[in-house]
């Protein structure tokens, strides 16, 4: 007869999956791993993950929703600790997050999963999303930044994505540290300071 199963015992091995998943999913796509791979990785017996999650897609969805809970309260604790009128430090939060979590950043966009029977996954996207419209609502009701803030945030975010896939794929010049003290041209700081200036001043309030 199975074990009795804990809310400890639960938590546990949802989180030993949730790593040994993220992993897997992230490096081998969603088509290349089943949960027979998952369950010898995890070293236990191809039926066990059935006692926790329903499906591959199950476990897909609790990973992709603890990366969406960990990138919101990244940006969150940004927004907190920030001046009101700061621009950089959400952006800032946000490009570090996926460089130092680069494959929970890739499943939280690369993949189109259908969040309608994964409440928890759906919770966690709005989060993060709720924090990026509400930063911009913030500056647009200061007179900070002018037009609407949901266009404002998906302007940010696209332009964020573009520069923040890019320096995983190492197509961005290299970041001070890695430059010799001799190189030439811009690293990989100034031009994310270059885009984050663009960005600003095209949704600050026209004078006139």
């Amino acid at each position: 007869m199975p074990k009795t199963l804990s809310p400890d015992d639960i938590l546990q091995f949802r989180e030993t999956m949730r790593r040994v998943a993220e992993h897997a999913f992230a490096t081998r796509g969603e088509q290349g791993v089943t949960m027979r791979e998952l369950a010898k990785e995890l070293g236990c017996s191809a039926m066990t993950p059935y006692r926790y999650f329903r499906d591959k897609d199950d476990i897909l969805a609790m990973v992709r929703a603890a990366a969406f809970n960990r990138f919101a309260t990244r940006l969150e604790a940004a927004a907190r600790q920030a001046p009101e009128t700061d621009h950089s430090a959400v952006a800032e939060a946000y490009v570090a997050f996926a460089l130092d979590e680069p494959h929970a950043y890739r499943l939280m966009f690369d993949l189109a999963q259908q969040e309608g029977g994964y409440p928890e996954l759906a919770a966690a996207s709005r989060r993060a999303w709720r924090m990026l419209g509400e930063h911009f609502e913030r500056l647009v009701a200061a007179g900070i930044l002018e037009g609407d803030p949901q266009l404002i945030g998906y302007a940010y975010w696209a332009s964020l994505h573009g520069f923040t896939m890019l320096a995983l794929a190492n197509q961005l010049p290299l970041p001070q540290a890695q430059q010799s003290a001799d190189a030439r041209g811009p690293t990989r700081e100034a031009v994310f300071a270059q885009i984050r200036r663009m960005l600003w001043r095209g949704a600050q309030p026209q004078r006139g």
